[in-house]
């Protein structure tokens, strides 16, 4: 945003006329405590970091802004890092993992993620102990692109039954189940759990407690 879209945008809402120069002024002070910000030192260890991605349009180009939010050893939630791409990769995530590693984290036990590209080789050459788990919640909503609506109803009733089992072996039982009843009609949603399966089921192997605070599916 220039200047003058912000100049304009605060003449629009509140009445009120700035100068380029008091804003220039304003906007250099407000960089000064972001970089701050974004260079502040991190604690050592968190025990769940996730890695969101919310995608914006900027003038011709699109722009994507990672937000990446940690849980330290007492149970607080953090901010770790903002971080802009125009696209992913193992390239850019390395840089991001490689920044957070420059700023004291020395190790993360495990990562959620939106499936995201190049993620799982970055990890795995930062921090090859943490474990990671793709997000269900994206999983989901990926799958109902390629159920018609007058089945997603049913279809969710049946897919609960996966991602909401026990344990991991009930959870196999219940895709299988879901495959033979949808499969035929859907192949393409069934193919994308079976390919990514390994990734969307890492929380299995943890406690109810801690795989409460992994879940992002409890509104669903």
């Amino acid at each position: 945003m220039s200047l003058r879209d912000i100049s304009s945008h605060i003449s629009e809402m509140y009445d009120t006329e700035l100068s380029h120069t008091v804003l220039s002024k304003i906007t250099g002070c407000i960089f000064i405590e972001v970089k701050a910000w974004q260079s502040r030192p991190l604690e050592a260890v968190y025990c769940i970091v996730w890695m969101d991605a919310a995608r914006y349009k900027v003038r011709v180009t699109h722009k994507v802004l990672y937000n990446i939010l940690g849980i330290n050893r007492d149970g607080y939630k953090q901010v770790l890092g903002t971080y802009i791409s125009e696209s992913e990769g193992d390239n850019f995530w390395l840089q991001v993992l490689t920044d957070m590693q420059n700023r004291g984290l020395e190790d993360i036990l495990i990562a959620c993620t939106d499936n995201l590209t190049g993620f799982k080789e970055a990890i795995e050459s930062t921090y090859p102990k943490a474990d990671v788990q793709s997000c269900i919640v994206h999983q989901i909503r990926n799958s109902l692109k390629y159920v018609a609506s007058k089945d997603q109803k049913e279809f969710m009733r049946d897919l609960k039954r996966v991602y909401r089992a026990d344990t991991k072996d009930l959870a196999e039982l219940a895709l299988d189940e879901l495959a033979g009843k949808w499969e035929s009609k859907y192949p393409v949603v069934n193919a994308s759990w079976r390919v990514n399966w390994e990734k969307l089921t890492t929380y299995f192997q943890y406690t109810q407690s801690i795989r409460t605070l992994i879940d992002t599916t409890k509104n669903k």
